[in-house]
């Protein structure tokens, strides 16, 4: 599936995801509760989700007390995304392999939510860069570990994106292009692979 009919795809069905926002908002909340000790999100002032889709993470880092910017290449889902989250936080339109309209350094935090995943190998590259080029602290890839299950091998296989290349290069790839990674479990099937500039 071409970048193009993957936006094309993801507007379209933005209402459906719209559906669990409020489900993906407590998952989210739990797991950033979880791991706190560890990686504690509330003692940075701002953040961007990059593919941010209907704005749930977003929100519960709004809720968290930063600053937070959500950016998606699907209109539809900034659009759902809008409607659904504090008004406070912004939302743009906008597609990080085309490059992000923001300045380096812009902000504290940038992380990306099952994502990368469905990205290809340069796709992911470009990703790892631009949220390098951003972040002054925390560059975050949450996303899939290796422990799969057969629904999410059946539902990937079917995005036609690059997940079963991906769990076994994440670590190694991330390590390559923006530096030491720290990786913490979130759940049983997730993780986040967290880089530390400063």
């Amino acid at each position: 599936m071409s970048k193009n009919e993957n936006n094309s795809l993801f507007h379209k069905i933005s209402p459906i995801y719209g559906l669990f926002y409020e489900m993906q908002s407590k998952n989210y909340k739990s797991a950033l509760d979880n791991i706190k000790n560890q990686l504690d999100l509330k003692s940075y002032n701002s953040a961007i989700d990059i593919g941010c889709g209907t704005g749930a993470l977003c929100n519960v880092l709004y809720n968290f007390g930063l600053s937070v910017t959500g950016i998606d290449p699907a209109k539809g889902m900034i659009e759902t995304a809008i409607k659904k989250s504090n008004k406070n936080i912004e939302f743009l339109q906008a597609d990080v392999l085309r490059g992000l309209p923001c300045k380096n350094n812009s902000f504290d935090i940038a992380i990306s939510s099952f994502v990368a995943h469905g990205m290809n190998p340069m796709e992911r590259k470009k990703l790892y860069s631009e949220m390098n080029r951003v972040a002054k602290r925390l560059v975050i890839i949450y996303d899939y570990n290796e422990n799969r299950s057969l629904i999410t091998d059946v539902a990937e296989w079917l995005e036609g994106g690059d997940y079963f290349n991906f769990i076994k290069t994440i670590k190694f790839e991330l390590e390559e292009f923006i530096g030491n990674i720290k990786i913490y479990n979130m759940s049983k099937r997730s993780a986040m692979y967290v880089h530390r500039k400063i």
